[in-house]
């Protein structure tokens, strides 16, 4: 927060005051950053909060689905950076995917993922689905198994199926622990850097450039270290009320 205070060029330092939080409140590349990081991050989240309840409800009903979990945890113990070299190799270098959806009929030549802004976005949000989901699985997972089977036993007794059992029980008794899940893991995905630099470097035409890479080529490639200090403490205000207001809410109205 003190360097963001002054326009710093390695070791000359000029007091500007709160001349950066100015020049970035008009810079365009901050708001389209900060716009792709809600894009990419918001359906990235999304889909791991859908696949990571599905999995984990059939995990938690189904002894042989059960016994797998391990398979579905394995994703998050590879590096970051090796995960992105994986996808960039399956989606650019290597076109393993053209090759695989050209062999079933989807397309019918090779696919540039990075010439589309939605395509390469796309490519970012698989990589990140796949090595992130499971970390809300063994969350929910535990949930599931934390609650008291009693009362689905009540329920099932009273002839409720298992699809009335999980929206109207297993899931309402869930929602403490569905929101500070997913609160805690779009925190993280604010930050999301290794994906972009490895795999898409911000392109094509900056559609991919999250804020964490905003900051990273304002201070590491322009050397604008002030700006980028700038940079980082508006996306730590962010952060913070965005992740305030959705747990408030999100209590407030499960108290309701």
């Amino acid at each position: 927060m003190y360097q963001s205070l002054f326009v710093v060029k390695f070791v000359n330092w000029s007091w500007v005051g709160l001349g950066n939080y100015s020049r970035i409140i008009q810079d365009r590349e901050f708001w389209a950053a900060l716009g792709n990081t809600a894009i990419i991050g918001g359906i990235s989240l999304a889909l791991q909060s859908v696949i990571a309840m599905a999995v984990a409800f059939f995990c938690y009903r189904d002894p042989f689905v059960r016994g797998w979990r391990i398979i579905f945890l394995m994703p998050m113990l590879f590096m970051p950076s090796a995960v992105a070299f994986i996808w960039k190799l399956a989606f650019n270098d290597g076109r393993v995917i053209s090759d695989i959806l050209m062999s079933i009929g989807v397309v019918s030549n090779n696919v540039d993922w990075l010439a589309s802004i939605w395509l390469a976005r796309l490519t970012l949000i698989v990589a990140d689905v796949w090595q992130w989901t499971p970390f809300l699985f063994i969350i929910f997972v535990g949930a599931l198994q934390g609650q008291d089977e009693e009362i689905e036993e009540a329920a099932r007794l009273d002839g409720a199926s298992w699809s009335s059992i999980f929206w109207n029980i297993s899931l309402p008794m869930m929602r403490p622990i569905i929101v500070v899940a997913v609160t805690l893991r779009g925190i993280d995905i604010t930050t999301m850097f290794t994906n972009v630099y490895i795999m898409t470097q911000g392109t094509p035409g900056g559609a991919t450039e999250t804020m964490s890479y905003f900051i990273y080529r304002q201070g590491f490639r322009m050397f604008n270290f002030g700006y980028a200090s700038a940079a980082s403490v508006l996306m730590l205000i962010f952060t913070i009320i965005i992740a305030q207001t959705v747990v408030k809410r999100a209590f407030k109205s499960g108290k309701s």
